[in-house]
């Protein structure tokens, strides 16, 4: 399906590895001008030369204000402008309750303070070409974990903030929505598997609480949702949690152990 995008200018953070990659390459498809941002060089680098001179990678680390601001600069320097940014870049650092305040504290902010900034940066540029934005958020803000409450305060903001932002810019004509993924298979999430005693046993085991088919979610699911949310193929869809996460955050907790057949 052709969903209207060529030539769109298109900004994802954290666009190096998992889901940002998978990301930027199904916006690349959609024959998108997009700009990885990331402090990944290496990864970052490799996935620019692999995609083609219509994808561009920004070093930057988004805990880094200034270099926030200069990441939006440099995407309008080598393109002309930004249609659609993906607030994308995270990570579950597994900060519990025990975590000293101090700590969680700059844990939210390194989850959380780049996506504000990022957004507030491109704001004059999303106004002008009436553009969208998607936000990347996580179940643990719906379910809980029981040892991440820096992550979960951070990914919660972020929910809350995709219904405040597409209140804010709906005079604009500017949508904003949230993807929600649940157990995806990321390399983040693989390491995790690695560092078990079992790394294939731990996950089967996880995979067998997915309801919908028993498996984990791909990064290129996730990114596939992403892209439709920014095309005018869902031109009336804002303010919303789109959970693209195979039943695991709704579904009754009896089909994930297997008491309902699918």
């Amino acid at each position: 399906m052709d969903l209207g995008l060529r030539n769109k200018i298109v900004l994802v953070t954290g666009g190096a590895k998992g889901i940002g990659a998978a990301t930027v390459e199904a916006f690349s498809a959609e024959d998108c001008r997009v700009v990885l941002v990331d402090r990944d060089t290496e990864t970052g680098t490799s996935l620019e030369k692999y995609l083609g001179s219509r994808v561009s990678y920004i070093e930057a680390d988004l805990t880094n204000l200034e270099a926030c601001k200069k990441a939006i600069e440099q995407t309008v320097s080598l393109f002309g402008g930004l249609d659609v940014l993906v607030n994308n870049a995270g990570f579950n650092d597994g900060l519990g309750l025990e975590t000293p305040p101090e700590d969680f504290m700059r844990s939210v902010q390194n989850n959380l303070l780049h996506v504000y900034a990022m957004t507030h940066y491109a704001l004059p540029l999303l106004r002008k070409g009436q553009g969208c934005l998607v936000n990347l958020g996580s179940k643990v803000s719906e379910t809980g974990q029981g040892h991440t409450s820096a992550y979960a305060a951070a990914k919660g903001a972020i929910s809350a903030l995709t219904r405040e932002w597409a209140v804010a810019l709906a005079p604009d004509k500017i949508r904003v929505n949230c993807v929600i993924p649940a157990e995806c298979l990321t390399d983040q999430y693989e390491q995790f598997f690695l560092s078990q005693v079992e790394p294939e046993a731990a996950k089967k085991a996880i995979s067998k609480l997915v309801p919908f088919a028993q498996r984990l979610t791909t990064p290129q699911e996730i990114a596939q949702t992403i892209v439709f949310l920014a095309s005018d193929r869902s031109s009336h869809t804002t303010g919303q949690l789109v959970f693209v996460d195979g039943g695991y955050t709704h579904f009754d907790r009896a089909v994930g152990h297997g008491h309902n057949k699918w």
